[in-house]
C-alpha cells in the first residue's frame, strides 16, 4: 500500500534554490497562455510577484458574520488597498462596485452550511459561463483532503480546472482544515502538492512549521490564509513569516474586517506584502493609522 502521507524519506527540498522561471513573475506559469497570464498578473502584482487577497466569502456557509453584516459598507471601504477580492457571486454582484477594477477570486464551490452536521460536502455551485460573466480572475474550489469527501472535492476541483483551462481562467485549489483534520507539515506537504499536480494554478493553504519546505515542494504559488481572528501584531507576524518562507500571497478575512481598525489593518498588511515591512514595523504603522 502506498504511503498515505507521501514518501516519508523525502528530505531534500532545495529551499535555498528558487524554482526557475523565465520572464513571467508567477511561479510555474511560464507555459500557460496569454489570457491566463493576464489574469494571474491581476492577482499577483507584477512589481512584487505577491498578492494581498481580501476574503469575505464566509457567508456562503456561515451566513451573517461579525464584520460582514453589511458587505457594501465593510468591504467596499477596504477594496482599494488589496489586489484581489475573494467572494461569492451573490456578494460581489449585490454589494461590490465594479469600478474598483480589482481581481476577482470567485468562490465556485458550496453545498453545506453551519446548520448541517457536516460542512465538508460540496459541489460545483457556479458554472464557467457565469464565472466569465463575473470577469473572474480565478475560481476557488474547496478541497477536503483526508476526509470521506476527499474524492468528491478533488473531482470538483478537476472539473473546474478543466473548464477554466478552456477559457484561460486560473483555478485556486483551497486546502480546507477542520477540527478532525490534520494541521501538520506532512499534511500540508501532501495536500498542496496534490492540488498543484491535479492542475490548480495556485493553492490557498495555511502556515505551518517548516513552511519553506511546503512552498519549495509546491510548483505553483501558495497563498496563505489568515484563519481565525488573531491580535493584530500576531496576524502581521503570520503574514511576514509566511512570505519570508516562500508564500506568494496572503488571503486575509477576519484578521482584517474584524480588526479594531480594519482600514489601518489592511494598509499594514499591504505594507508587509508589497513593501517587505517587518511585522514589528507594520504593527507600528497600524498603531499610527489607528490613532489618527
Amino acid at each position: 500500500m502506498a504511503d498515505l502521507i507521501g514518501n516519508k524519506e523525502a528530505k531534500e527540498y532545495y529551499v535555498d534554490i528558487p524554482q526557475a522561471r523565465s520572464q513571467f513573475n508567477v511561479k510555474g506559469m511560464d507555459n500557460v497562455d496569454w489570457g491566463m497570464k493576464d489574469r494571474l498578473s491581476r492577482i499577483f502584482n507584477p512589481k512584487t510577484g505577491r498578492s494581498l487577497m481580501l476574503a469575505f466569502d464566509h457567508g456562503y456557509f456561515m451566513g451573517s458574520t461579525r464584520g460582514l453584516e453589511r458587505i457594501d459598507i465593510g468591504i467596499q471601504s477596504l477594496a482599494e488597498d488589496v489586489d484581489a477580492l475573494m467572494g461569492t457571486r451573490g456578494a460581489i454582484r449585490t454589494s461590490i462596485s465594479p469600478t474598483f477594477n480589482k481581481a476577482v477570486a470567485l468562490r465556485v464551490s458550496a453545498g453545506s452550511t453551519m446548520a448541517s452536521e457536516d460542512i465538508i460536502r460540496e459541489t460545483i455551485a457556479v458554472d464557467i459561463e457565469d464565472a466569465i460573466r463575473m470577469n473572474a480572475s480565478c475560481m476557488a474550489v474547496q478541497t477536503f483532503i483526508g476526509t470521506e469527501e476527499e474524492r468528491t472535492s478533488l473531482d470538483n476541483l478537476v472539473k473546474v480546472i478543466d473548464a477554466g483551462n478552456r477559457y484561460s481562467i486560473p483555478t485556486m485549489g483551497v486546502v480546507a482544515v477542520g477540527k478532525s483534520m490534520e494541521r501538520t507539515t506532512r499534511f500540508f506537504l501532501l495536500a498542496t502538492r496534490v492540488l498543484a499536480e491535479l492542475g490548480a494554478q495556485m493553492v490557498k493553504t495555511y502556515y505551518c512549521d517548516d513552511f519553506d519546505k511546503v512552498a519549495a515542494a509546491c510548483p505553483v504559488p501558495l497563498v496563505v490564509a489568515g484563519g481565525k481572528k488573531l491580535p493584530e501584531k500576531e496576524a502581521l507576524e503570520l503574514a511576514y513569516n509566511a512570505l519570508q518562507n516562500g508564500a506568494a500571497g496572503i488571503d486575509m478575512g477576519r484578521n482584517i474586517f474584524q480588526s479594531e481598525d480594519p482600514k489601518a489593518m489592511v494598509k499594514a498588511v499591504a505594507k508587509v506584502v508589497h513593501e517587505n515591512f517587518t511585522a514589528e514595523h507594520a504593527y507600528e504603522y497600524f498603531l499610527e493609522l489607528k490613532n489618527k
